[in-house]
């Protein structure tokens, strides 16, 4: 109800008039059995009217002004529902979108680390089906909660002006309903929790599916696919199915207990009748109020089952919206970064378990090219991680002389271009995914980039040119063609001075791999370069080459004497020359 409330800030008046709205309707219900006790007792019958003499003296013994009567309160009940309607509803509306932006912002800040830690899917799920849930919440049970307390409130009034002892033999079965209500939400609320996770993992399983869907086909996996998705469909089926059976069970046992409860009011009333203790109208108007009353006592079940639903939702969010973020101190700054970079006995793990680089050091200074080599898990990639602050590290990173946790990590990302082995382009044009970065780049800046990156002459093959829609992450690419395309990406902004490519020429020729080096070096003379690569003749040219093997630096030196000397470098080689 915390979380809820949070939530609510800044909508209270409106919330407040929707509740208005919403007892006004009630009001109008509950005049109605009056009226027709009115009717039975007094126009049918010869009993005193009562409060209601003004009605007497106005339509005399008239059925037609209380059916009037009935009618404009019943009109006027459909006029403030559908105000309780669209005032809860543009509340809630607008509290789901800024659920949806705190989420999304949430994300766009949440550590690297978490990142990698949570599944796509299970994200996907609370950014959409578990804000739907509060939003259906709000809009609709928080109003609902007002209405349900004002018509138990003031139909336990208005049988107790009645009669007494017939009111206490209406309320046997409330406590009874109460009590079970609350059992059920207990039970329920770990239900919901299962069944969520369920579908959160049903939605992982199918998004894996879709980004995936290259190798399925690739590796010819439909049938073990299928299997896997109706593996965790099944168990969603059954979680969901034993959902249904409690909720089954719910009502069906508190529409016994209404029915057993409107049987007792009806046995006891008519005995009163026969015994002269009561009137016929206040008979039927009692039976209609102790429906109105059991119904608010129903409906708190829903509203309570609802309620453990919203609880489930409302934890999944508030655990995203308390993951750590990356955020900028004071003590960070934005020095004028030139390109200049020394690791010193730099250290990182993963986990307490096994360290992914050791007492690495280096330095490359402005202009230079830095050739990185080394076999899968020797911690290439994570170099580069650090250089980017997406994680912490032991010992010492300078960026032209200032050390890498003093400066923003904003600041330092706008100044490193990183072009991935594996690159996310996006389901828009090849002319967007170049300019993606800024969106006033001029068409010139454009193709210069792509015929930097090699890729140029490609794209005007393609069916609209640079105007052609590459789909989902260039699902209609090869390899090579996207990897070419970041290229351009990350290069069409001048203002880098550093540039990382984190073995993002594998998938292209050694032809077309000379050419893109090349380009680049008469592009970005004064641009810092660093370069993971597995192959060799793509490392050969730069400044400085090191080789890392089990997290540490083994070799170091130029392509020249690294051949002549013992090690992996000269052995992948000699590998590779034999491969030619």
């Amino acid at each position: 109800m915390k979380n809820i409330a949070k939530y609510l800030k800044g909508y209270g008046l409106i919330f407040f008039l929707a509740i208005m709205a919403i007892i006004l309707a009630t009001v109008m219900q509950l005049m109605v059995p009056i009226l027709i006790k009115y009717a039975i007792d007094s126009i049918i019958g010869d009993e005193p009217a009562g409060n209601l003499q003004f009605l007497m003296d106005a339509f005399g013994k008239s059925l037609g002004g209380v059916v009037w009567i009935i009618v404009i309160m019943s009109l006027l009940r459909g006029v403030f529902m559908f105000l309780k309607g669209y005032l809860s509803s543009v509340a809630a509306e607008n509290i789901a979108r800024n659920i949806r932006e705190k989420l999304y912002r949430q994300i766009q800040y949440m550590t690297f680390e978490r990142h990698t830690k949570k599944e796509t899917g299970d994200m996907v799920q609370r950014c959409t089906s578990d804000v739907e849930m509060v939003r259906r919440f709000i809009g609709v049970q928080v109003v609902d909660l007002g209405r349900i307390l004002f018509m138990l409130v003031f139909t336990l009034f208005i049988m107790g002006t009645m009669n007494l002892k017939l009111t206490l033999y209406s309320m046997i079965m409330i406590p009874i309903l109460f009590l079970f209500s609350y059992l059920f939400f207990l039970k329920i609320q770990k239900t919901f929790k299962k069944s969520d996770e369920a579908e959160g993992t049903l939605t992982t399983v199918l998004q894996e599916n879709l980004s995936g869907v290259r190798v399925v086909r690739a590796f010819g996996r439909e049938d073990h696919e299928m299997s896997r998705f109706d593996e965790v469909n099944k168990n969603h089926k059954d979680i969901t199915y034993k959902l249904i059976e409690t909720l089954a069970v719910f009502w069906a046992s508190s529409d016994l207990l209404t029915l057993l409860q409107n049987g007792i009011v009806l046995v006891v009333g008519a005995g009163m009748v026969i015994g002269g203790e009561l009137t016929i109208g206040t008979l039927t108007a009692f039976i209609t109020y102790v429906s109105m009353l059991l119904w608010p006592v129903k409906q708190l079940g829903r509203l309570l089952s609802e309620f453990g639903k919203t609880t489930v939702a409302l934890t999944r969010i508030e655990e995203i919206l308390q993951e750590e973020v990356e955020e900028d101190t004071e003590e960070e700054g934005t020095p004028d970064l030139q390109g200049n970079i020394t690791f010193s006995h730099v250290s990182f793990a993963y986990d307490e378990h096994q360290k992914v680089l050791e007492d690495v050091s280096f330095q490359v200074k402005k202009g230079q090219t830095l050739g990185i080599l080394g076999s899968t898990g020797s911690g290439k990639s994570t170099l580069v991680h650090l250089l980017q602050r997406l994680y912490d590290y032991e010992g010492s990173i300078l960026m032209d002389g200032v050390e890498l946790k003093k400066i923003k990590r904003s600041h330092i990302r706008k100044n490193i271009g990183l072009v991935l082995q594996e690159p996310h382009l996006y389901a828009k044009t090849v002319k967007e995914n170049i300019g993606i970065t800024k969106r006033d780049y001029k068409d010139k800046a454009i193709y210069d980039a792509a015929k930097a990156a090699s890729i140029h002459d490609n794209i005007l093959t393609f069916k609209d040119g640079y105007d052609t829609i590459i789909g989902e992450k260039g699902v209609s690419l090869s390899g090579g063609q996207k990897q070419r395309i970041a290229i351009a990406r990350t290069i069409i902004d001048g203002d880098k001075k550093m540039l990382i490519f984190d073995d993002s020429l594998s998938a292209v020729d050694t032809e077309t791999d000379m050419r893109i080096r090349t380009a680049l070096k008469e592009r970005s003379k004064d641009i810092t370069t660093l370069i993971i690569s597995h192959r060799i003749q793509t490392l050969a040219e730069a400044d400085q080459i090191i080789v890392l093997d089990q997290g540490k630096v083994v070799q170091r030196g130029t392509h020249e004497a690294l051949i002549q000397e013992e090690g992996l470098y000269k052995r992948i080689w000699d590998l590779q020359q034999l491969a030619v």
